[in-house]
């Protein structure tokens, strides 16, 4: 599948115009009914999307009559429980397909918990996929204008949008069985190898392309000290709408590379080295996703530590 994420450093007091606005894009995009977003999810279950469940999801995306902090938050509060173990304000999630044939489709917003002293990593998150499908019919052209019409109205720490497995089970069942493609196709992401809620000002690796919020932008010396130091035909760097975001685009298309025949994408290595004193660090707790709970695993901490550093090393 192709998957687009987005780290938002902000509540959802803020993000509450531009996340409706991307809803919108994204919804216009895919489509309703079968071929579409056909249910949304809350506490595990799945409703229809019909009429009436739009308008509740568009509600839960405006913002709070007025502020407020979790701190603030009484115990006795029966959702005081469900943030405490979600640590998010609100989560819209909407999928395609049905419950046991899903399409590819997929709109996840999950927006951070409101504190009177916001933690320095703590990110609101939004994620959406498509099926590969779609972007072959479409073409990599209008995708990317998607996702950057998407980012458009969005403060961004950072974001990207590439080539990522859809796993729909249990990482530590289907990864072992991955494991030789892993290790063959750089350029196929692992969608939450880590807990990204927590990115803060990192970078979530390198992937087709690449958003850059500002504060990240000033760091690198701004667009014209970055396009400098990028040197890869087709590689180029652009504005994304007007609240100072940027793209890093690595070539027309979403590519997966093959070590086999010696393809280890050098567009990808070359901006991952600029990238690396931002790009997130490898801690081995991450390495449980893909260790699992097997007596036996499949993968070593240092495999998952190399796929980790895999455009680095």
């Amino acid at each position: 599948m192709l998957r687009i994420a987005y780290y938002m450093p902000h509540d959802h007091q803020e993000l509450a115009a531009g996340i409706e606005h991307a809803l919108g894009v994204y919804r216009r995009a895919v489509g309703e009914g079968a071929e579409g977003l056909t249910q949304s999810w809350e506490d595990g279950e799945s409703i229809r999307l019909n009429s009436e469940e739009w308008e509740i999801v568009r509600a839960s995306l405006r913002p709070s009559p007025s502020r407020w902090f979790f701190e603030d938050v009484p115990e006795s509060d029966p959702f005081f429980r469900q943030m405490s173990k979600t640590l998010t304000d609100r989560s819209v999630l909407l999928t395609g397909g049905g419950q046991s044939d899903d399409n590819g489709y997929l709109f996840w917003y999950q927006a951070r918990l409101p504190s009177r002293a916001p933690s320095r990593t703590g990110v609101s998150l939004l994620q959406a996929t498509f099926p590969t499908e779609y972007v072959e019919a479409h073409g990599p052209g209008h995708v990317r204008e998607l996702a950057m019409e998407m980012a458009s109205g969005l403060p961004l720490s950072s974001g990207h949008a590439g080539l990522a497995l859809a796993l729909h089970t249990a990482r530590w069942h289907a990864l072992p069985r991955l494991k030789e493609e892993l290790a063959r196709y750089p350029g196929v992401d692992v969608p939450g190898v880590a807990k990204h809620h927590s990115l803060g000002e990192r970078v979530d690796g390198v992937h087709w392309l690449n958003f850059l919020g500002p504060s990240l932008l000033e760091s690198l010396g701004g667009q014209a000290s970055l396009r400098a130091r990028l040197h890869s035909p087709g590689t180029t760097v652009q504005d994304v709408g007007t609240s100072g975001n940027a793209v890093v685009t690595l070539g027309a298309w979403p590519e997966a590379g093959d070590l086999s025949v010696g393809d280890n994408l050098p567009a990808y290595r070359e901006l991952a080295r600029v990238l690396e004193p931002w790009l997130e660090e490898f801690l081995p707790g991450h390495a449980t996703v893909w260790i699992g709970y097997d007596s036996e695993p499949a993968y070593s901490e240092e495999e998952v530590r190399r796929w980790w550093r895999r455009f680095l090393d």
